[in-house]
């Protein structure tokens, strides 16, 4: 409903626990804000791999009866955003399939750029797909994989793959996680007693009351079975390239994202922004929740008081009964109410972490004049986005980014603000711990620019 980046997905797992479905739940309800369609689990007990999945949230898909179906000490979970494949069940993970290697169920956070290469390459070779899924071509190539073991297969399939690819996969006896040799995605490693836990990120962790241990490194396959866990460097050296959006947008703000807190990075864009972008003015408000760490920031740094002039309604689901007659901006009133005793005759400097399209910003500086204020500067706290990106986000095509097709002026005058400004690149990477010439600048069909940092 708001016009904003779609979330990619979201891995868990966990070896050695005796309610190991029930913990994934946990951790996939943790981790909810990453994808939204789909939700699934499979588990072990040894001898069998057994996998639930449906469409929407987690606490929609698992009730107790479901999970008690999910019987062993193993497990690993997904939830889905589609950035690659369609919004439909066969699409859903954790894709389970029985080869020669025996069973194995896979989940993937990321975008294999390749996909459709290696996809019409197996297709002419026999293989019949289930899904549209860039996945399932990883689950292909290790049926098809002559290696001598699963571990090998494993990493023969994985290998063939490019882009981003953080996975989970889980067999009758062991528990691997992989992540690409750029490390696009994160992927944290973790403890639960004597039980081994990965995740997305750290706030799944918290929530299950695991204890972080480091990150699973970029280019590693890491296997866990009942004789502990063993570390594959397979990959030949390539250079870091972390996305920097999961600093700027998607990862919680209680997560610790590669190596840093996701909470005080964002308030460090904000301090930042507001160095760079200054406006005289009565209030900061953040659109929430995007916003509200960098308003802190901005605040904080301005002098100007920080006050939540938008309040947003948390409850509303997928569908709604909309009223026939006409609301002007209904679909952002419905998630945003203004505080008209905040915002009535108050300069007010409005703090997001993004522009999309432009829609819902243009609607939110409606809302915000019509509440009384006497002005509205608009300050982002990322630099313009200009470009899709093939890497696991959901960005529309370049010509619907306001930013790859309008001036700031043209923007500004779009979005009926009285200014507009962005964070710098600089002041991005700054904020991250990285230098311009530390930053790679990719390019991929019709990309302008991948928003990554070393």
């Amino acid at each position: 409903m708001l016009d904003k980046f779609k979330d990619e997905c979201g891995v868990f797992g966990i070896f050695g626990h005796p309610e190991a479905a029930n913990m994934t739940y946990l951790g996939l309800y943790a981790l909810q804000h990453r994808g939204q369609e789909s939700a699934g689990i499979a588990a072990c007990d040894g001898e069998q791999v057994r996998v639930s999945r449906a469409m929407g949230y987690v606490a929609d898909t698992f009730d107790s009866h479901a999970l008690s179906q999910l019987p062993g000490a193993m497990a690993i979970g997904h939830v889905r955003s589609s950035t690659a494949g369609e919004s439909q069940l066969s699409n859903a993970q954790p894709i389970l399939i029985d080869c020669t290697y025996g069973q194995i169920a896979i989940c993937h956070n990321g975008n294999l750029v390749n996909a459709r290469e290696l996809r019409d390459e197996l297709v002419r070779q026999g293989s019949i797909f289930q899904s549209n899924s860039d996945t399932e071509v990883v689950l292909h190539l290790y049926a098809r994989s002559k290696a001598a073991t699963a571990e090998d297969a494993v990493v023969q399939s994985v290998s063939q793959g490019q882009g981003a690819f953080s996975i989970a996969m889980l067999t009758c006896d062991r528990m691997i996680a992989v992540r690409d040799p750029h490390g696009f995605r994160p992927l944290a490693l973790g403890r639960l007693g004597d039980a081994v836990v990965i995740c997305s990120e750290t706030c799944a962790m918290d929530l299950v009351g695991a204890t972080y241990v480091r990150d699973v490194e970029p280019g590693e396959v890491l296997v866990v079975s009942a004789a502990g866990m063993r570390s594959i460097k397979p990959f030949p050296p390539a250079p870091l390239a972390h996305c920097i959006f999961e600093h700027v947008y998607f990862a919680r703000p209680d997560s610790d994202v590669f190596g840093k807190n996701v909470n005080q990075v964002r308030t460090s864009l904000g301090r930042i922004l507001a160095r760079e972008q200054p406006v005289d003015a009565d209030v900061v408000v953040p659109v929430p929740d995007s916003g509200v760490c960098a308003a802190m920031g901005y605040a904080e740094q301005s002098g100007v008081p920080l006050r939540m002039g938008l309040i947003r309604n948390h409850y509303v689901g997928r569908t709604f009964i909309q009223p026939q007659s006409a609301i002007r901006d209904f679909g952002v009133k419905v998630k945003l109410n203004p505080v008209r005793s905040i915002l009535d005759g108050k300069r007010v400097v409005l703090v997001d972490d993004s522009i999309v399209r432009g829609t819902t910003s243009r609607q939110i500086v409606r809302i915000v004049k019509a509440a009384g204020a006497s002005a509205v500067h608009v300050r982002i706290s990322c630099p313009p986005t200009i470009s899709p990106c093939f890497y696991g986000v959901d960005t529309p095509r370049r010509a619907e980014l306001i930013a790859a097709t309008h001036t700031i002026d043209e923007i500004t005058k779009y979005l009926d603000a009285d200014s507009v400004a962005y964070l710098s690149l600089e002041g991005l990477l700054s904020a991250v711990g990285a230098e311009r010439s530390d930053s790679i600048l990719s390019r991929s069909r019709a990309t302008r620019r991948v928003i990554c940092w070393r």
